[in-house]
């Protein structure tokens, strides 16, 4: 795909791997709407700060809205980064947080993906991208509704890219091994450092899906940090 002047949804936009992927984006002369809880802190002519909350069907419609009177209808591109991860053994998980972690990262994707779906049908190059984890492909002890909402957005978006596939949609699901992220934060067992992926190289992975030709596709894709807790060279 040829990124100048292309139109891209962003969500989970202000922090992380989602302000690293607006900033390569517009490098690239990508129109950008990040849509994020709070303000994404980017000033720049292409792109627009949309106030969302993917949980919410209503606020996902609004937010789409706002993206087609800012930067027209054609919509090719889609990057469901937003998520919500919490830790507690099995039988300790508040059920409100059950479903907190599967509003967001599950009907948050169906809700936003849904959004632009009907319009992306009738262009010519589009590319869904899914941000998961390699929670979505093992489980992990202290995780395990985390990990439930990140096997149902693989499932979705395998199943999706089948269904899209012969109108020349992409749909990509990137499975990230630990992130030097805000992700974090709550999750006292494991501390952020810089041994970690950084935010930046996703945003670079995430440009090469896009930049490939029209019939490669990108289905999954698995990233770790070569030595997660080790010394670099």
């Amino acid at each position: 795909m040829e990124l100048k002047n292309k139109v891209a949804i962003i969500t989970g936009s202000s922090k992380g791997i989602g302000l690293a992927t607006i900033k390569a984006l517009l490098n690239n002369g990508v129109k950008v709407a990040g849509w994020n809880r709070s303000k994404t802190e980017i000033s720049h002519l292409n792109f627009k700060n949309i106030q969302a909350n993917i949980s919410d069907i209503k606020s996902v419609e609004r937010a789409y809205r706002k993206a087609v009177s800012y930067f027209g209808n054609d919509i090719q591109i889609l990057i469901n980064n937003a998520e919500l991860g919490i830790t507690a053994l099995f039988e300790e998980i508040k059920i409100e947080e059950w479903h907190q972690m599967f509003d967001t990262n599950v009907n948050g994707v169906f809700y936003t993906t849904r959004s632009v779906i009907p319009r992306m049908t009738k262009l010519e190059e589009e590319h869904i991208i899914n941000i998961s984890s390699i929670a979505g492909n093992t489980g992990i002890e202290t995780l395990s509704g985390y990990c439930a909402t990140k096997f149902a957005a693989r499932g979705l978006s395998q199943a999706l890219y089948k269904e899209v596939r012969n109108d020349g949609i992409k749909v990509t699901c990137i499975y990230l091994g630990s992130v030097q992220t805000n992700f974090f934060d709550k999750i006292d067992s494991v501390t952020a450092n810089k041994n970690m992926i950084q935010p930046e190289d996703i945003a670079g992975t995430i440009l090469h899906c896009l930049q490939s030709s029209p019939n490669y596709h990108h289905v999954d894709i698995e990233v770790k940090p070569l030595q997660p807790k080790g010394k670099g060279k």
